[in-house]
């Protein structure tokens, strides 16, 4: 039976609008196909930053932390003589802006690093020194005696060659090292005689592995005062970090040696 011309224009206007509404579905697939890629590439770009970041964190609390050193400095003078040490024991006073600290100092052990401490001590080059180093995670010690706070200063001589250095690489808590550069950069040899002023307290017992150049010299140990450095430790390193300057200044005002 033919359309009436009223059926014709009912059903023209309901092709019409099932047109419309296929076209507005289309429509609305694609803005949601768009918004989908929007944030697939959000998130991908995120997770990206993401392991960026995380590759430079600092060491977390499993990782050593990198080997003690004492930068290069001109080497125009010689150590002091390790008959300086006398073999006997001496005591030090380790005066600091947080208290005194006071060690004994093994001459007989290591001459020659108690020979140049005390050398050191007796010109006054410990004098306004700044404790530079602090490290929390791997290795518990606090470093001092470069009058530069770099990490790199020193007098103008390097000695060795490593003395008393534990067999097992432990360093009991109140123990006093040598800070040296290690074998890695410098090779062996030259690690080994790369020692000048700067020194290390360890406020907690830690294992320093041997490199190629062996340990570290341990020329006495705290008799005094080691809760001093474990109240700096206790403070953290500055910024939050796991190694790096105290949270909390320490100076060492002057040493005295008997």
């Amino acid at each position: 039976m033919a359309q009436t011309p009223k059926q014709r224009a009912a059903a023209e206007r309901a092709r019409a609008q099932r047109e419309l509404a296929a076209r507005e579905k289309r429509k609305h697939r694609q803005r949601l196909y768009a918004l989908a890629a929007g944030i697939l590439s959000l998130i991908l770009v995120g997770t990206l930053a993401f392991t960026a970041i995380r590759g430079h964190q600092e060491p977390t609390a499993t990782e050593p932390a990198p080997p003690l050193q004492d930068g290069p400095v001109a080497m125009a003078e010689t150590a002091p003589s390790p008959t300086l040490a006398q073999g006997r024991t001496w005591t030090a006073t380790l005066e600091t802006t947080a208290g005194d600290i006071v060690i004994e100092l093994d001459g007989a052990a290591a001459p020659q690093a108690v020979a140049s401490f005390i050398a050191l001590a007796r010109e006054g080059f410990f004098a306004g020194t700044l404790c530079h180093r602090l490290t929390t995670a791997g290795i518990f010690v606090l470093q001092c005696g470069d009058p530069t706070a770099t990490g790199t200063g020193g007098p103008n001589f390097r000695f060795g060659p490593i003395e008393n250095a534990p067999a097992d690489d432990i360093y009991v808590a109140g123990t006093l090292a040598m800070a040296r550069q290690g074998a890695g950069g410098v090779g062996p040899e030259a690690a080994a005689t790369s020692m000048g002023s700067q020194f290390f307290l360890v406020y907690e017992d830690s294992m320093i592995p041997s490199d190629a150049a062996g340990g570290y010299t341990v020329f006495g140990h705290i008799t005094s005062g080691l809760e001093i450095v474990q109240a700096i430790a206790a403070a953290g390193v500055s910024g939050g970090a796991s190694d790096g300057r105290p949270a909390v200044d320490i100076t060492i005002e002057g040493v005295t040696v008997q």
